[in-house]
């Protein structure tokens, strides 16, 4: 479930971004500041949102506005692992018309 997290957590910054953040860095980042990204808890992926995420961009050159960081923070905040989501259904999908 924690894994969920780190790439909603992933693919939400890289979306914000407008392009890919190197995945292995953000990995590294979170393992730095006692995050766990194979387990990560809500607690954890919220406090690299309101502590991280500004030195974390501001390393790879990168920058977000202050309303693209409160955007981000929400998308973080409201993503329920337990739900499916649409690119697990897809790909269930895909696997069903290739039997």
């Amino acid at each position: 479930m924690g894994r969920q997290r780190f790439e909603h957590l992933f693919a939400e910054l890289s979306v914000a971004c407008g392009r890919l953040v190197p995945r292995f860095q953000l990995w590294l980042y979170l393992r730095e500041h006692d995050a766990d990204p194979e387990a990560l808890s809500l607690r954890e992926a919220l406090g690299f949102c309101d502590d991280g995420l500004v030195p974390f961009l501001a390393a790879e050159g990168l920058s977000l506005s202050r309303w693209q960081r409160r955007k981000f923070r929400h998308a973080i905040a409201g993503f329920d692992p337990d739900l499916t989501s649409p690119a697990e259904i897809l790909a269930r999908l895909d696997g069903e018309e290739s039997t």
